[in-house]
């Protein structure tokens, strides 16, 4: 067996955590796939996985080596479909990251049809709130909401996300419902920062002149992830400062309040960043694509030098 084909076997046996189920998804025999992990092991001077009576686990080193053998066959298949005609399979391992809230009310509904259409692909999707570095941990594409640092990514814009003021209907109750600014002052934020003792800015806007404006705001609670602010809202804690698609069911159902709507912060833009690569994978490209179309009817068009 060529190192090629061995690194396969050894990738699916890692995956599967099972030599028995390796062997089988490959239609190879039990030792066939044994003999290519060690002929493996015995090239790169380590052992990649740990064997017992029960299970198999991946080791230290055979993490490592795990990750750059996916990386290697993704490349290979890449070339292999370089020239291969529009409506070919796709195949291969897509890794990908998004904010939270978009994998949970936009993408994920959408994404069976998706995965029924392209069958032989082998979807990885991050949702996190933290900023993913993107050739360091090896995804091909993240959707990214907010101003870009990063130079030497390539940016596809797909428009703004639209940002509104809310507070559950028990808060409203139980502090009233602000129609002005000044009368944030009686009022609390549910403070949003990225890490936890930074200081937060306050309640943003736009200003008469267009120009983004802070007012510092009152708050007991500081939280650094997406679900907990909602959460925080949704328990009465305070006014939160949200994107329009991830609160417009619960708007609807009158389980959130809309305040101050001639005060909401400036859209903020959305993004699709991949790498500089002379040739993106066509699965990359396809699911780009495909994502974009989910998510650009919930955008609104930005302004200039944004």
């Amino acid at each position: 067996m060529n190192t090629l084909d061995a690194m396969h076997v050894f990738a699916r046996v890692a995956e599967l955590g099972s030599f028995t189920q390796a062997a089988n998804s490959l239609g190879l025999p039990k030792a066939s796939v044994s003999g290519a992990v060690q002929q493996l092991e015995a090239m790169v001077g380590t052992r990649l996985l740990q064997r017992t009576t029960r299970r198999v686990s991946v080791t230290q080193d055979g993490q490592v080596f795990h990750e750059r053998c996916r990386d290697l066959l993704d490349d290979v298949e890449d070339l292999r479909t370089l020239f291969q005609p529009e409506g070919a399979v796709l195949r291969g391992r897509l890794r990908v990251d998004m904010p939270i809230g978009v994998a949970r009310h936009l993408v994920l509904p959408r994404l069976p049809d998706f995965l029924a259409a392209h069958p032989q692909l082998d979807l990885e999707l991050s949702s996190t709130d933290r900023r993913v570095d993107l050739v360091r941990e090896g995804f091909d594409c993240v959707l990214r909401i907010g101003p870009l640092g990063d130079s030497s990514l390539v940016a596809r814009p797909i428009g703004g996300c639209e940002l509104v003021n809310v507070a559950s209907p028990a808060y409203v109750r139980a502090h009233g419902k602000p129609t002005r600014l000044e009368q944030l002052a009686g009022h609390r934020l549910v403070h949003y920062v990225t890490t936890l003792g930074a200081r937060s800015p306050g309640f943003e806007y736009v200003d008469d002149a267009g120009h983004t404006q802070f007012l510092p705001m009152a708050g007991a609670l500081t939280v650094d992830n997406s679900e907990a602010y909602m959460g925080a809202c949704l328990a009465g804690l305070g006014i939160v400062q949200v994107p329009r698609w991830g609160v417009a069911e619960r708007l609807r159902a009158g389980e959130l309040v809309e305040l101050l709507p001639r005060h909401k912060a400036a859209p903020m833009p959305v993004n699709l960043l991949y790498a500089h690569r002379r040739h993106l994978p066509r699965r990359a490209q396809v699911f780009m694509q495909w994502l974009a179309e989910v998510v650009r009817p919930m955008t609104v068009p930005l302004a200039r030098g944004r």
